[in-house]
């Protein structure tokens, strides 16, 4: 199982990185400055380095400089710099790629696995399209039609039933619907759901709360009586079928 350290200092933005690398058979240490990145390279290996260049004590380049002084761990930079000049600074530094922010889960996964490949390692199976563990609703396809009670979502066809009839729902609504009903009985935090469905994990849960609040009344529930959508307080929200 490779390991990544992930080095990022906003708790609920390294949250949900972790828990994407988790989900795809990762195993996953974390760091929420510099110098904490710098000793839990030290202290054991890692097989990749997720490196955030806004830290509260380093700046991230110097963080950079200061891990390739220690280790030839494969790093991928998370930068919200788009400057040409200063993300050639940052690979000629020692980053082995770059993603600027925001980004989605798909594509961090996508340039961790191709780091890795490139220096030798292996992603896990999952991570590049392949399975990890047997939970259907997390491992399938998720353009699979998916059926929760009296609800059916069909990815593929972008539509959604319940008890037969068909649902209004906005593009978002949509999108959101479908990514629960993938991920039908486990909790999804709030900032996942920004960073796969908005691909926006710097924005306001505050939007996450508006579309919920919506896609519930036309699934005919309210958050205090709620059927499908429930909510697990402090951590998100998760799919079920009614009891």
């Amino acid at each position: 199982m490779p390991s990544v350290l992930v080095v990022e200092d906003d708790p609920s933005i390294r949250q949900s990185l972790i828990e994407v690398l988790a989900e795809q058979g990762y195993a996953v240490r974390s760091a929420a400055d510099g110098f904490g990145a710098l000793r839990e390279v030290t202290q054991a290996p890692v097989d990749a380095v997720v490196l955030d260049l806004g830290l509260p004590d380093l700046d991230g380049g110097d963080a950079l400089r200061m891990i390739r002084g220690i280790s030839s761990v494969p790093v991928l930079v998370a930068t919200a710099r788009d400057d040409e000049s200063e993300i050639i600074g940052i690979l000629n530094a020692g980053a082995d790629d770059y993603l600027v922010k925001p980004f989605s889960g798909g594509q961090l996964l996508a340039r961790l696995a191709a780091v890795l490949r490139r220096t030798g390692s292996t992603a896990p199976a999952a991570a590049v399209g392949g399975t990890a563990g047997p939970a259907p609703a997390q491992a399938g396809d998720p353009l699979r039609p998916t059926v929760v009670g009296e609800l059916a979502v069909d990815p593929g066809a972008r539509t959604a039933y319940l008890a037969g009839r068909e649902l209004r729902l906005t593009r978002r609504e949509f999108d959101l619907l479908a990514f629960l009903a993938h991920h039908t009985g486990r909790v999804v935090s709030k900032r996942r759901l920004l960073t796969e469905v908005w691909r926006e994990p710097y924005v306001d849960d505050q939007t996450v709360d508006v579309h919920l609040s919506s896609l519930r009344r036309k699934l005919g529930e309210r958050a205090a009586a709620p059927r499908y959508l429930l909510t697990v307080r402090g951590v998100g929200i998760k799919l079920v079928a009614p009891r």
